[in-house]
């Protein structure tokens, strides 16, 4: 059967022993209190809620999914309950400003939370998911008043919010975008920010769009002011809550639930706004600006929703390949069948599934604790180099975790054979919700050209060049590494597998970069695959470190498996960087037209 046990032994090293964390807590300000002992227990206490509370629903809510009667949403049972549970114990809370009621964490413990949240139930995680977005998003841009009322709501987890953007005829290009919202009062012709509005429109896909887990729902809706230019530089950003403030029913209709492949729990919305009352978040026609604010947030935690749905599926595909006996392994001694985790076929599944969640662990909570030095580092150069790592590779935890981590997930159902297509054993459950990771919050073909056009090409490559400094940085310390440690060598190979991508990596980013200008579709071909070499090339320097720090402790069993897993990573893994570069460096490649003549 199903479970989840939260990997807590394997967050408490990356965050104590690879990253560092407490020690670069106690540079920066408002978490220099915050010790390896006070976040062992909030590990502890967030994995026992996902385990305990969260997983026993999983299957529940795939099963009953959501309902939908005259405009109101009833969750699966046991979900409004668990959401109780989350609120009373502070959760919500977890990495918001004391000053609105938040308890001041590190955002690492943030992203250490969502994984397991996503790992044990990821359609219950997805209610609570936006509600940090939403916050970041009203704590930069809301007015005082608006931050006032709100904020200390969303905070406590009283309210919960949802992200407005997707329309029928806009996905991905948010240019067509058609809601329209007009200004209460206007004088001169101009409307400023916390302006009272009447938002008119339809929106699709909304996640947790109604619900019955709290009694407000905060929606942040991209909308069109009457004087707004054509296109995405004419959207503008309204809060448009389900209750007014005066406690009256707000002119939002849910006019039904999509009937989706997975994620059933998640109800996920068609929402109608009849002359709605909003106000105006930010500066009119600066809604884009925002809302990404919602969505660069959005976009590292639906990364990591990838993570936990790799998480899950290794813990119990392995369990599953130690129960399951079939055949005689090869070189096994015993004429009885063997368990099937002694086949080589399928210890290179498990092996695959044991070296990207741990890559992708690393790189996640990196990048939260870049986050965190991106904000309060009193170092304004090492504030900066941390925001611009962050910038670079965003979409590149966003796509290349959900891509690699579905297509395993999908792997690891062969684990089961056929009894992993039936739902008895919720592999093929993990299957279904983990694909939708691909294609919202931006598709990852999306983030692809996000990367090349405006996180390389636009500031001409400096982000790039930055980030291959850390890059060369943990080479440097393997090397050093190898030359202290009695095996050596059996690291300095490691090392010269990462240096053999990176060199390749750079010569090809150089080569793009130069060769765009006489043909500007060459990198529209070919940002798909250089995303992906980016993400190995950096899966290489997650589990190069990991190697590095294992081999100092491989007397202990624990460790000796981490550096197994971290050596079958970049021995059978980082060469997928190699084909993906060759793709990119086919100039000459031509996609044929469609339709053929």
């Amino acid at each position: 059967m199903w479970s989840y046990d939260p990997p807590l032994r394997a967050l408490r090293f990356v965050l104590e022993d690879l990253l560092q964390a407490p020690t670069r807590w106690a540079h920066l300000p408002p978490y220099a209190e915050v010790d390896a002992a006070t976040a062992s227990q909030v590990l502890q206490q967030a994995g026992r809620f996902a385990s305990e509370v969260l997983a026993p629903l999983n299957a529940v809510g795939d099963r009953e999914g959501c309902v939908w009667e005259a405009g109101a949403v009833r969750t699966p049972r046991g979900f409004r309950q668990a959401y109780q549970a989350y609120v009373q114990a502070g959760w919500p809370a977890l990495a918001c400003s004391p000053a609105w009621g938040g308890q001041g964490l590190p955002m690492a413990l943030h992203v250490a939370l969502h994984e397991m949240l996503h790992g044990a139930n990821h359609a219950w995680a997805m209610y609570p998911g936006l509600a940090h977005g939403a916050y970041a998003c009203l704590l930069a841009h809301g007015t005082p008043e608006l931050q006032q009322r709100y904020l200390p709501h969303i905070v406590s987890g009283q309210w919960l919010a949802t992200m407005c953007l997707t329309e029928a005829q806009a996905g991905s290009d948010l240019g067509l975008v058609r809601t329209r919202a007009e200004p209460v009062d206007v004088q001169a012709g101009a409307i400023d920010a916390g302006g009272e509005l009447r938002v008119s429109g339809s929106k699709i896909f909304i996640s947790g769009g109604e619900h019955d887990l709290t009694d407000n729902i905060v929606h942040l809706v991209l909308v069109r002011l009457p004087d707004a230019p054509a296109g995405s530089r004419g959207l503008s950003l309204a809060l448009v809550p389900k209750i007014l403030p005066d406690g009256r029913r707000n002119a939002v209709h849910c006019d039904g639930l999509e009937h989706k492949m997975g994620l059933h729990g998640s109800a996920t919305c068609v929402l109608r706004f009849d002359a709605a009352t909003g106000w105006l978040v930010g500066e009119p026609h600066r809604g884009l600006a925002a809302m990404f604010v919602m969505m660069n947030a959005a976009r590292l935690l639906v990364g990591v929703q990838g993570l936990g749905h790799l998480e899950a599926a290794r813990q119990n595909a392995w369990r599953y390949a130690h129960e399951r006996h079939q055949s005689r392994a090869p070189g096994s001694r015993s004429a009885a069948p063997s368990a099937i985790v002694e086949h080589p076929a399928v210890r290179r599944m498990l092996w695959r599934l044991e070296a990207l969640t741990q890559g992708q662990r690393v790189l996640a909570l990196a990048m939260a604790l870049w986050l965190d030095e991106a904000e309060h580092h009193p170092e304004p150069a090492l504030r900066g180099r941390a925001r611009r790592l962050v910038e670079l590779l965003t979409p590149v935890v966003k796509a290349f975790f959900t891509e690699t981590a579905h297509h395993a997930v999908d792997m690891a159902l062969q684990v089961w054979g056929g009894y992993g297509y039936l739902r008895d054993h919720g592999i093929e459950q993990a299957v279904r919700d983990s694909r939708i990771t691909m294609i919202y919050e931006g598709s990852n073909e999306i983030q692809a050209i996000d990367l090349l056009q405006r996180k390389l090409f636009e500031d001409g490559c400096h982000r790039f060049a930055e980030a291959m400094g850390v890059i060369d940085r943990e080479l440097h310390l393997a090397h050093a590494a190898a030359a202290e440690l009695d095996d050596g060598a059996a690291l300095r190979p490691l090392a010269q597998a990462v240096q053999r991508q990176v060199d390749a990596l750079r010569e090809a980013t150089a080569r793009l970069y130069i060769a765009r200008r006489d043909d500007p579709s060459w990198a529209y071909r070919v940002a798909d695959d250089y995303l992906q070499a980016l993400g190995w090339v950096w899966m290489g320097w997650a589990w190069l470190r990991t190697a590095r720090c294992a081999a100092q402790r491989r007397a202990e069993r624990w460790c000796a498996t981490q550096l197994d897993a971290a050596r079958y990573g970049l021995e059978w893994l980082l060469p997928e960087a190699g084909w993906r570069l060759q793709h990119v460096g086919r100039r000459r490649a031509v996609l044929p037209a469609w339709p053929p003549e």
